[in-house]
């Protein structure tokens, strides 16, 4: 009984890694904006708050989302890329007016949403998400490239020569998914000890 416990260990070792190596979360319903009146036209002074917000959250095939608002005043048009910029809501693919409107995101890939009232949609009460699979992991954001420095002033003496530095060598690119090759090298690595395991009980 005793020589059992190793491979009960190692089995557990194995299903907790299988189970990270997925996303190992169940599917999760997003509050529009954060929270119960989210879905409004931001105030002026942020106009981006909605974008923002969605910039934040990890939306993944599955997942909901809720908009809460006075269907009197206001809906939830999903548009196209160019009616989303342009605020274009004659053209909307779908048009929601219910009080509490829950929308579950099936597929993968951008989504615009923007105000039923065109006038709420140019101060800002639009939103884009970006919806990702879970079998494919997020590509990590470019980086900005940084101007270079400007000189303050030109130096009123002649500096005196310097010998020229030595070249350099360029910095290595990073690898994609770094993280991800680190994730399923563990999984292989586990699976390759719960084999031995096996094989010595």
């Amino acid at each position: 009984m005793a020589s059992l416990n190793p491979v009960f260990f190692l089995v557990f070792l194995l299903l907790t890694t299988f189970y990270h190596l997925g996303e190992g979360r169940a599917p999760h319903t997003f509050l529009v904006g954060g929270s119960d009146d989210g879905w409004k036209v931001p105030e002026s002074s942020n106009k981006t708050r909605l974008i923002h917000w969605a910039e934040t959250q990890r939306f993944l095939v599955g997942d909901s989302l809720e908009f809460n608002y006075d269907n009197k005043t206001d809906s939830v048009l999903q548009v196209t890329k160019e009616n989303y910029e342009k605020c274009i809501t004659k053209e909307a693919s779908k048009t929601y007016t219910a009080t509490q409107t829950i929308l579950k995101l099936n597929d993968s890939g951008p989504h615009y949403f923007i105000s039923g009232d065109q006038g709420n949609c140019a101060k800002g009460e639009k939103l884009i998400v970006v919806v990702q699979s879970p079998e494919h992991p997020p590509m990590p954001k470019p980086v900005p490239p940084t101007a270079p420095p400007t000189p303050s002033k030109p130096p009123t003496s002649p500096a005196p020569p310097t010998s020229p530095a030595p070249p350099t060598s360029p910095a290595p690119t990073p690898a994609n998914n770094t993280a991800v090759g680190l994730v399923a090298g563990s999984g292989i690595f586990w699976t390759f000890i719960a084999v031995i395991g096996l094989a010595w009980a």
